[in-house]
């Protein structure tokens, strides 16, 4: 078993790209000409995005839309940078919603929390030392 990408749904993948390039310097990999899916370039293991619609036709259902949700939902991603307060930063001027300023935590890693516009709950920290 290997650990193949995570897809987080949103309302407009286009817009969800654009704001990880803007505010992460992440590249886009791809983008499917009906705007439903596309992916990030984040290295061995991908971070795709899928519309709502795709969602709901995947899962008898539907989702809980994050965007939706007044709290960010119980999962997020993290994204690991030498420099916590300069990327945290560029997401708050990009759009991204601060929940929690830049914070160097017991074990020495800095950590800070923020969520996308479409709803994605963003975890910005430091490598762990190890």
């Amino acid at each position: 078993m290997k650990f193949g990408y995570t897809i987080i749904y949103v309302p407009d993948v286009a817009q969800s790209l654009a704001f990880f390039e803007a505010a992460f310097g992440l590249r886009r990999r791809f983008l499917h000409e009906s705007g439903t899916y596309g992916e990030l370039d984040t290295g061995e293991t991908t971070l795709a995005f899928a519309d709502h619609a795709l969602g709901d036709a995947n899962v008898p259902g539907g989702l809980v839309r994050a965007d939706g949700s007044q709290q960010p939902l119980g999962v997020e991603i993290a994204l690991v940078t030498e420099d916590v307060a300069a990327a945290h930063l560029q997401a708050l001027q990009e759009g991204a919603t601060e929940l929690a300023a830049p914070l160097i935590k017991p074990w020495g890693q800095t950590v800070s929390y923020v969520r996308a516009p479409d709803g994605t709950l963003i975890e910005l920290c430091t490598p762990v030392a190890g």
